[in-house]
């Protein structure tokens, strides 16, 4: 049986411990991030915030959506922490970078065309149909020069719902919380580099990226693309 991520499912989940991820900013993203002219970012699925936290903290004017309000909650908390700390020690910018965390269910909410420097998905699993469709909305919110980036894990055969390959958001450097059991998701939920360079037109995108890679932290790869819009 499919485990169903709805609202619901992960307010009870933010809600039965204080933090279910580390707060660090997945390596991939920073990674393929690290070397970008900061602008404006859009954050898929940010959870408790730790990417975009780690965008803003780098100059990015950061969208960060999330189906979860109590996630939400924890993460503006995060990031106004953050700024106390910096206002604290006078290292904090005269204009700050800013997070908008926005309440928003990434199967039904479409962000603006060409809206976005970078848009960045981590760890979002879903069928094959549904996944492909969200790339595409997600691909027209890149701006012209912008760059799109998914990172996903690969297919072992052996994830489960309760291991850090949940669907929606899986910022996965942190302790994993007590989960409901659930059957293991079947191949229809993961995805190659390939398959998802295939989903951008060459006319309109240049693939940088496109490769299975380790995970710095637990064992397995994850599958990584990053492309650029064409100007």
């Amino acid at each position: 049986m499919t485990p169903t991520f709805d609202q619901p499912f992960w307010d009870d989940l933010y809600s039965a411990s204080d933090r279910i991820w580390s707060g660090r900013p997945n390596p991939h993203l920073v990674t393929e991030a690290s070397a970008l002219t900061p602008g404006t970012a859009l954050d898929i699925g940010s959870g408790e915030g730790g990417d975009a936290v780690w965008l803003a903290s780098h100059g990015w004017q950061v969208t960060a959506v999330d189906l979860s309000e109590v996630a939400l909650a924890r993460a503006d908390a995060h990031w106004q922490q953050g700024l106390t700390a910096q206002d604290a020690t006078g290292t904090g910018s005269e204009t700050p970078s800013r997070v908008s965390w926005q309440h928003r269910d990434i199967l039904q909410w479409s962000p603006l065309a060409g809206a976005f420097d970078l848009v960045s998905s981590q760890y979002s699993h879903f069928p094959t149909a549904v996944m492909h469709e969200l790339v595409g909305r997600l691909a027209a919110a890149v701006a012209p020069g912008g760059t799109l980036l998914v990172v996903g894990h690969e297919d072992h055969g052996h994830r489960h719902a309760d291991d850090s390959s949940h669907a929606e958001h899986a910022h996965t450097e942190g302790a994993e919380a007590a989960q409901p059991k659930a059957e293991p998701f079947g191949p229809e939920f993961f995805y190659t580099p390939d398959e998802l360079a295939g989903l951008l037109a060459p006319a309109e995108w240049e693939i940088l990226v496109r490769e299975f890679r380790p995970h710095p932290a637990r064992e397995g790869r994850d599958a990584v693309l990053r492309a650029r819009r064409r100007p």
